[in-house]
């Protein structure tokens, strides 16, 4: 049990510690986070390099009234331990426990939930301006961005703004050197030039105190100097960007070094304008495994084993393939056959796993950065040239690239290719993770072809028939064990639904990776009498109109079914589908996810809860049958009435 960590029931609790206790505070805040990692999958090496950061924050501000905001949100766990949920600790990002990102309803102290990047700045400046409006007086806004976020577009706009509106906003330059995959690009050199070294910092006070004590020195000395120090401060860090932009700049800073950081919060907290705190920071700090490599240790497998001094001996490795595997194993195929494929990827390298495709093909693979609309424009200019760009991006940071979707894609008709990852419920991410909302935005625009594999066997040749188009395509597909149907797969085509069975007693239309649950409900309701067809859609849009509506026209029941909402979804499709051919639909039943934000939780668990998996599956056409049989038996007693 923990001496100190036990004893911290809000951050109030942490102003009579000394220095020593803080220190074995922040000891005990790691061990806590080991300790959550020998139960389960977590994020790791970027909450071990916030400990004395969360610390210094709320010993220097009062945040139940100043305001905090955590970029991204997965750094996290450092906060939620000193902010009153340790005792519930243990069960983050299980069913009904905390969640792995802030979270509004666990804690006033989490004001946002926030599991995309960028956003903080934005959100913080809001806060300073609206409890100005209100009158909530004089708050301090705190935003803490990492140095993999800040190269998104939105931090710029944010603060340029902010510059504009002079308020005082503390951002804070939570620079590890990396993202969830190092990072890349020009700002990121910039960054490092700063790590150099931090000779120019307070220069202007320890070169003017010199020259007030040489006799005959003046104004335009000191001007001289000043000019000298900033040219210093551009040429050794990336201070002048931040400076010229209307920020005062201010470090590197140690952020492992609790007494000091504290003094450099204390000295900006009252201090006007905006200001930006540059701290320097180690991903995986305080174990030695997760220090040396962040990027396994992001969010790493179960740890086996544990030794002394937080020596992780082991991690459990799952030996089973998902579809980002079979997905990235097909890209890595069509690079090696067509040398005009090239692969986009925004800071996900990792996710997405395309580090071979890194490796063997460097001058056709592009990292952007966690820039997904830059991304997709960039995607758009590879395609007018005649390359075939492949842009692999979660689902759900695809949605920060809508307008780029619209514009530079869709509406010129360019063969981009989008790989939709974490297609579907993502589990224990959660609510700012499930990928749920691109079958609709996707099918929205003219042009497009919008797809799913029903499983394994169908990735490959699916990627195949994309980057064979001449119009954008996209593919979704979950964070999920690899599945197939054993059959004989017939060939993918353009707007064509793969029949597997027919049955005279319904039909189950599945839309992407839950088509082996169908088909094993179905096994399982031909048990029981129940003969129920099965058909893979492959495609939302354009839609198998023919096979489709043949069901919904000749048979008692129709099931939709999809890993996605249900509001615009392929059900919708369907739906409209048949209204405009004038059919009656109501024996169709959609299957999906409902208008509601779905919280976290293991994915088995949370499609058993909605209905989606074989039991929930079988429930929904036994009821729907019987409605049929009872409305049939009713219609037929009514006629002979007649």
């Amino acid at each position: 049990m923990p001496e100190l960590l036990a004893r911290i029931g809000s951050p109030a609790d942490l102003q009579s510690l000394t220095d020593e206790q803080l220190a074995q505070l922040a000891q005990e805040m790691r061990d806590e986070l080991v300790r959550v990692l020998s139960i389960r999958p977590a994020h790791f090496a970027s909450n071990l390099g916030v400990v004395e950061l969360s610390l210094a924050l709320h010993l220097t501000f009062d945040f139940t009234k100043d305001r905090l905001i955590w970029d991204t949100g997965h750094q996290i766990y450092p906060h939620k331990l000193i902010t009153g949920r340790y005792p519930q600790f243990g069960n983050i990002r299980t069913k009904g426990g905390l969640m792995g990102y802030p979270n509004p309803q666990e804690s006033p102290y989490d004001l946002f939930m926030t599991g995309h990047a960028g956003c903080s700045v934005s959100s913080a400046l809001g806060l300073k301006v609206g409890d100005e409006l209100v009158g909530h007086g004089e708050n301090h806004s705190v935003a803490v961005i990492g140095d993999g976020a800040l190269p998104s577009g939105i931090v710029f706009e944010a603060l340029n703004n902010a510059a504009g509106l002079n308020k005082n906003l503390l951002v804070i330059l939570n620079d590890n050197k990396m993202s969830i995959c190092p990072r890349v690009g020009g700002l990121a050199r910039c960054l490092d030039r700063a790590r150099l070294t931090n000779i120019y910092q307070d220069s202007k006070h320890r070169i003017h105190n010199m020259l007030a004590r040489v006799p005959l020195v003046g104004g335009l000395a000191n001007q001289a100097l000043d000019q000298l120090r900033d040219g210093l401060k551009a040429l050794l860090t990336g201070g002048m960007l931040f400076e010229e932009l209307g920020f005062r700049y201010i470090g590197p800073v140690d952020g492992h070094d609790l007494p000091s950081l504290r003094r450099w919060l204390r000295d900006v907290k009252d201090q006007k304008g905006p200001i930006l705190l540059h701290v320097l920071t180690e991903k995986g700090h305080g174990v030695p495994q997760a220090s040396e490599d962040p990027v396994t240790y992001h969010t790493p497998p179960v740890f086996a084993e544990v030794g002394p001094e937080r020596q992780i001996l082991s991690l459990k490795r799952g030996g089973s393939k998902a579809y980002t595997d079979a997905a990235s194993a097909a890209i890595y195929e069509t690079m090696k056959t067509d040398s005009k494929v090239a692969v986009i990827t925004a800071a996900m390298c990792q996710g997405n796993k395309l580090e071979k495709v890194r490796a063997d093909f460097a001058d056709r693979f592009f990292d952007v950065g966690i820039c997904e609309s830059h991304a997709v424009a960039f995607a758009a200019g590879l395609a007018k040239s005649g390359a075939k760009p492949i842009t692999a991006i979660y689902s759900t940071f695809l949605q920060r690239s809508f307008d780029q979707i619209f514009q530079e894609v869709a509406l010129q008709n360019l063969p981009v290719v989008f790989c939709l990852d974490r297609a579907g419920l993502t589990g224990p991410d959660g609510p700012t993770h499930h990928g749920v909302f691109d079958t609709p935005y996707m099918r929205l625009f003219p042009n497009f072809i919008v797809m799913a594999p029903g499983d394994e066997l169908d990735v490959a040749p699916m990627l195949e028939f994309a980057l064979a188009q001449t119009s954008p395509t996209s593919l979704r597909y979950p964070k999920a064990t690899l599945e197939k149907v054993e059959r004989g797969v017939a060939p993918v085509e353009l707007g064509m639904a793969e029949i597997h069975e027919w049955g005279p007693d319904g039909a189950i239309i599945a839309y992407g990776t839950l088509f082996p649950t169908c088909v094993k409900a179905a096994e399982k309701l031909r048990t029981e009498g129940l003969d129920i067809g099965v058909i893979n859609a492959r495609f939302c849009k354009p839609l198998d109109k023919g096979t489709i509506l043949r069901a919904v026209e000749q048979l008692p029941v129709v099931v939709t079914v999809e890993e996605g909402t249900l509001e615009g979804g392929f059900g919708s499709a369907v739906l409209e589908a048949a209204n405009a051919a004038g059919l009656d639909t109501r024996n169709v039943i959609r299957l999906g996810l409902p208008d509601r934000f779905v919280e976290h939780a293991e994915r088995s668990e949370l499609l058993a809860d909605l209905g989606l998996d074989v039991a929930g599956l079988c429930r929904t056409l036994r009821k729907a049958c019987k409605a049929e049989e009872q409305g049939a038996s009713s219609r037929n007693s009514l006629q002979w009435k007649n």
